[in-house]
């Protein structure tokens, strides 16, 4: 029992040691996670057609389970669904993604497609937080620990933000709260 505490609190002293330090501006984005999500989809429902209404509803079923376990490690399928802003709602083609499970938290990366990210899923205040970079595929990605402190984004590169849900051990979503282009919110919906 001492042994298992004792192995728990190097765990989180390790994890607090080498957690990415996050910039205000994505703080400010996870600060209105709720809202962001709760208007968006209202938008996305509102406006979507009826296939990809329950795309969304089946992305974002499920109770979320402990976060991190050595079941994630390894190859993913996931697809962007892309709420409210200009196009309301659009759903994407599946994709190929990878979690990596270290000591400290999961590394990510959105493997194909014209669109990808990379960068840490860490424990934060309660919950899995993803940051990393947006890219476009022709750019070398950077690390989120590389941006400068006033860096906003481009068109082919911005600063991401998410929460990480594990809903099953086939099922996982990250939800990005106003992302910096094209829509509201986003949820990268992972299945395997």
């Amino acid at each position: 029992m001492i042994r298992a505490v004792l192995v728990g609190l190097a765990t989180l002293t390790a994890t607090v040691a080498f957690a990415e330090i996050i910039r205000p501006q994505e703080q400010s984005r996870l600060d209105r996670f709720e809202q962001t999500a709760g208007k968006a989809l209202l938008d996305a429902l509102a406006h979507g057609s009826e296939v990809d209404i329950a795309a969304v509803t089946e992305a974002l079923s499920g109770a979320p389970l402990v976060a991190f376990d050595p079941g994630l490690h390894g190859d993913w399928t996931c697809r962007t669904i892309k709420l409210g802003g200009l196009a309301r709602l659009v759903v994407y083609t599946d994709f190929a993604c990878r979690m990596t499970l270290d000591l400290t938290g999961v590394t990510f990366e959105k493997l194909t497609g014209s669109q990808r990210t990379s960068g840490r899923i860490e424990m934060r205040d309660g919950r899995a937080v993803y940051l990393g970079v947006g890219y476009v595929s022709s750019e070398a990605p950077q690390a989120y620990s590389d941006l400068e402190p006033g860096f906003r984004g481009t068109g082919t590169m911005t600063p991401d933000v998410a929460v990480f849900e594990r809903v099953s051990e086939t099922r996982a979503r990250l939800m990005f709260p106003a992302p910096v282009n094209e829509s509201d919110f986003d949820i990268l919906e992972l299945t395997r």
